[in-house]
């Protein structure tokens, strides 16, 4: 089985929890510090070795495109005014081995079938899965760790982690059983149950690396939870015949699908940054220090 080569972003999704700001604009376009949500995803990928980002978009995601796309004045302008810093992360942002390709999702039928949409551009080839809500952090990325692990077993692989069993009816959940400490042999997965019917707290995350049989699945299946064509249920049925692992990655995971998980990692990210870190942890420790009634 070839390696993997190709990552899918399935970035076609509304937005609606972090409205009014994504209202215009591309909820993947949402900055964390200095990065939108999607740049940290492909850099994710990048790392790991994959060279070719297919984006599952939708009619209001020309900003992510304009974002990858070379912005010619841009950087004519920095490089006429001497600011080679600036020019650098500029042109950084999609360096020239990186092949970025856009599909539509003409119709919001669920992640099963922005994966689906990818089809014809993944080919017969295991690929990656990243969605942009999961803001993934470590070192290696998640991605180039589940890479390794594909390597290993040729198999599919699920990064999944522990939730609060109150949290299982928003992830998709697995019963498993244990192979090493951080792989686990996947036996069975169901999409989003309530707490007394979870088969377990190990839930799926943001990060998915697939062979191409899950394709077959996905054409063939019936609208799942919320009337969507669900992924975690294509994958129930790619286990009838082959093997899927499920990976406890080593790193951090923010969830800026939700407001809150967005701010965790606004404020994470932003104490460790290389320029602005020491000077807003200053300010954080300040802020704590204040009584609320003198700010």
């Amino acid at each position: 089985m070839r390696p993997i080569r190709k990552a899918v972003f399935p970035i076609a999704g509304l937005g609606t929890r972090f409205l009014p700001a994504t209202k215009a604009s591309a909820k993947e376009m949402l900055s964390v510090v200095d990065k939108p949500l999607i740049q940290y995803a492909v850099e994710e990928a990048y790392a790991a070795g994959i060279r070719h980002m297919i984006f599952v978009t939708g009619r209001t995601k020309r900003s992510v495109e304009d974002h990858f796309d070379t912005a010619y004045e841009l950087e004519n302008e920095l490089e006429l005014a001497g600011k080679t810093d600036l020019l650098k992360i500029a042109r950084s942002i999609a360096p020239e081995d990186m092949v970025c390709t856009y599909v539509r999702q003409s119709r919001a039928l669920g992640l099963g079938h922005a994966v689906l949409c990818s089809k014809e551009l993944v080919g017969n080839e295991p690929f990656a899965v990243l969605l942009a809500d999961d803001l993934m952090v470590g070192e290696p990325s998640a991605m180039a760790q589940m890479v390794e692990q594909f390597s290993e077993w040729r198999a599919s692989i699920l990064a999944v982690q522990n939730v609060p069993l109150e949290d299982t009816r928003r992830y998709g959940i697995v019963s498993a059983e244990n192979i090493t400490q951080d792989l686990v042999n996947v036996t069975g997965i169901v999409e989003k149950p309530t707490p007394e019917l979870a088969p377990s707290t190990l839930a799926v995350v943001g990060r998915y690396v697939l062979t191409p049989g899950i394709f077959k699945e996905l054409e063939n299946l019936p609208r799942g939870v919320g009337g969507e064509i669900q992924l975690t249920d294509g994958i129930a049925n790619l286990l009838r015949r082959e093997k899927v692992f499920g990976y406890r990655y080593k790193g951090a995971r923010y969830d800026c699908g939700t407001k809150l998980g967005f701010l965790q990692a606004t404020v994470d990210l932003g104490v460790q940054h290389e320029e602005i870190g020491a000077e807003f942890s200053a300010w954080l420790d300040q802020r704590r220090e204040t009584p609320a009634m003198a700010r």
